[in-house]
């Protein structure tokens, strides 16, 4: 891999000391704001390139030392093969900040969760699945707040959507998309036969308005009464929404508040984050018409990921990981190592790709 240019770490270095110089000069308002998100980004990239640049001029004075001969020169055929190590890190780490941001990165998420194949125990590894990743959001500081849920009748839920709140939850979250696969002996099963069930996972970032502009003429919105389990009223008034968007054809029902106006809300943040992942999604597959990263298209139907409890082994199948501390990955916190794998492995296929293009 060669070595950035001089150059670029310069202008690098200068970028960050023009904003560092503008921030102290009395920035007000939106000026200070933007200024503030500039620096906050720039600063580790350009301290990395002030080391790099550091490293790269001693390994020059370790070259001449080399070349001048004598006892220094012992010394310093020494201590050249650390300073290449020290300098590869650092190159590394400098080429992965400075990947292409993600724009969602830093939002808040909406999580959602849908029992699969399997019946009863799809809908109790859904439940499983929702708690991983509300210990984890735990584990991160981070707020979940549920806007809708769907009981299972034996525990779990047929459905649940979520909000993550919390500084780069989609950035962590967003390869969790796709299809989750369970093999373990359900509490139901006399047998001790292994059952195999399936929940699907949907990581949308939250949208803003300004984001997606939609147009009242393209929703329908029906109201209806709310109804229990069996179809039971539980609000005698017609509190239910259902948004369509005529356009795509999307809908969101939303019943969970008595308040009409709550559940038209909630359904709107909901389709306002679909329509949003789905012009992503578009703008992505435009850009890598001709490649479909190994990580994973996020798509819902594709299978990403199996827990094997008898084995106590959990594999994703896009990196081919296999861990053997399934019971540590449901508790939450340790899907932390299976997260950080998958972003590991992004950044190396944006990297390689990078290089491809020169």
């Amino acid at each position: 891999m060669a070595a950035l240019p001089p150059e670029k770490l310069d202008r690098l270095i200068e970028r960050f000391a023009g904003v560092e110089h503008a921030l102290s000069s009395g920035a007000t308002g939106e000026v200070f704001v933007k200024l503030s998100k500039d620096y906050a980004e720039l600063e580790p990239a350009a301290k990395a390139a002030q080391s790099l640049k550091a490293a790269y001029s001693e390994a020059e004075g370790i070259a001449d030392m080399i070349a001048v001969g004598g006892e220094l020169a012992s010394m310093a055929e020494a201590e050249k093969p650390v300073l290449a190590a020290k300098i590869e890190e650092l190159e590394q780490n400098l080429r992965i900040m400075l990947l292409p941001k993600d724009a969602a990165d830093e939002r808040n998420v909406i999580l959602e969760l849908r029992a699969g194949t399997g019946g009863d125990e799809a809908a109790i590894f859904a439940g499983d699945l929702f708690r991983m990743y509300q210990r984890y959001a735990a584990s991160k500081g981070w707020r979940v707040e549920v806007i809708s849920a769907s009981d299972g009748e034996h525990g779990g839920y047929k459905e649940i959507i979520a909000n993550i709140y919390g500084a780069g939850a989609y950035a962590r979250l967003k390869f969790e998309s796709g299809v989750h696969r369970v093999q373990r002996v359900p509490d139901t099963e006399t047998q001790g036969r292994i059952h195999t069930s399936a929940a699907t996972v949907a990581v949308l970032p939250e949208a803003e308005e300004v984001d997606i502009k939609i147009e009242d003429k393209d929703l329908r919105i029906d109201v209806f009464r709310s109804s229990g389990p069996g179809g039971q009223s539980v609000n005698t008034t017609d509190s239910a929404v259902r948004i369509t968007h005529l356009p795509t054809g999307l809908a969101v029902a939303q019943q969970d508040e008595k308040s009409q106006l709550k559940n038209k809300n909630k359904a709107m943040k909901i389709l306002r984050a679909r329509l949003y992942e789905m012009e992503r999604a578009r703008i992505d597959a435009e850009r890598s018409a001709t490649r479909k990263g190994q990580v994973g298209s996020g798509d819902r139907s594709e299978r990403i990921r199996t827990y094997n409890f008898p084995q106590g082994r959990l594999t994703d199948h896009r990196i081919n990981l296999t861990l053997y501390k399934l019971p540590e990955i449901i508790e939450g916190p340790a899907l932390e190592e299976v997260i950080d794998a998958l972003i590991t492995h992004h950044q190396a296929e944006l990297l390689a790709e990078q290089d491809a293009n020169g």
